[in-house]
């Protein structure tokens, strides 16, 4: 049976490193066989001075099993955007006089656009990814990655909300109407349809985000205590949604730190060392050494 694409995403405090961690984590897994994707969901998109290379929403290759891309956030707001627009128009055409394109100006600065564009973009990134081991993803800061790991299960929680609701509409107004084909009842209410649609989506990705054998989340921190801090808070927030970390990179690990309070508190997960490297770790060449001096690399 065919292995289903897996997701990796690295999440912390900014600055900690989780770009670095990415990266050579996607070399490590590439240099082990594995068809690997490196996607950087960060608006800082450090991958292209990492590799020391250009890239875009289209992925480029780097060696024969690594392909890095950048998500571009600014287009898909306007993607999801415009698939808000097409759904009103089609779903409320009695909507049509209204100037749609005033209103959407004003919604790409709305609270949770981001959140809802990056999952648009998250689900684009796995169709067009099956014949991939792992996809990476390079995560936003705390707070826009929060929101977009928990996204599916708050918004199947107001669709649910949703749906009871225009039950209640259509068994009081009668406005649902039935149009059977032997057997097979086809729904005729778009609004519902719409609405049973969205669950299904929302439900298919929640799905895997806690499924740890399809998503690896791992927590990138350093020794200082405002990282650890964060760090915390994130394993906290998650949890409440089901979501749990799965392995601790801690980078930047200076000789002689005693790490045991650190590998204590995070008992559960597995637990990855990157030492403090003595020279910048950009480019391929640099990167590669590095991943030679390790003594050993989890398995993710």
């Amino acid at each position: 049976m065919e292995q289903a694409t897996k997701n990796i995403f690295f999440l912390g405090k900014g600055g900690v490193g989780k770009s670095t961690a990415s990266a050579l984590t996607a070399l490590h897994l590439a240099k082990t066989g594995h068809k690997t994707l490196l996607v950087s969901m960060d608006p800082a998109h450090n991958q292209s001075d990492i590799f020391e290379k250009k890239f875009s929403e289209k992925a480029v290759k780097v060696n024969e099993n690594l392909s890095v891309k950048e998500t571009n956030i600014d287009l898909w707001v306007k993607k999801y955007l415009s698939d808000i627009q097409f759904q009103v128009k089609h779903t409320y055409s009695y909507l049509t006089a209204f100037n749609l394109e005033n209103y959407l100006d004003i919604i790409q600065y709305s609270p949770g656009i981001e959140e809802y564009a990056l999952l648009m973009a998250y689900k684009s990134i796995r169709q067009k990814a099956k014949n991939t081991d792992y996809i990476i993803f390079d995560m936003p800061p705390t707070a826009l990655t929060l929101k977009f790991l928990t996204l599916p299960r708050i918004s199947l929680l107001w669709l649910d909300k949703l749906m009871d609701l225009r039950n209640k509409i259509i068994e009081k107004k009668k406005i649902i109407s039935k149009v059977k084909f032997g057997s097979k009842e086809i729904e005729r209410d778009k609004i519902r349809n719409k609405l049973n649609h969205q669950i299904d989506e929302y439900h298919q990705i929640n799905t895997v985000f806690e499924d740890h054998t399809l998503t690896s989340l791992n927590l990138v921190l350093n020794t200082d205590k405002l990282s650890f801090s964060e760090s915390q808070l994130i394993v906290d927030k998650l949890a409440r949604f089901n979501i749990k970390i799965r392995n601790v990179f801690l980078n930047k690990l200076v000789s002689g730190f005693d790490t045991d309070k650190i590998q204590k508190e995070y008992a559960d997960c597995g637990f990855q060392q990157f030492p403090l490297s003595n020279t910048p770790l950009l480019g391929i060449p640099a990167l590669t050494s590095y991943l030679k001096q390790l003594p050993s690399f989890i398995k993710i």
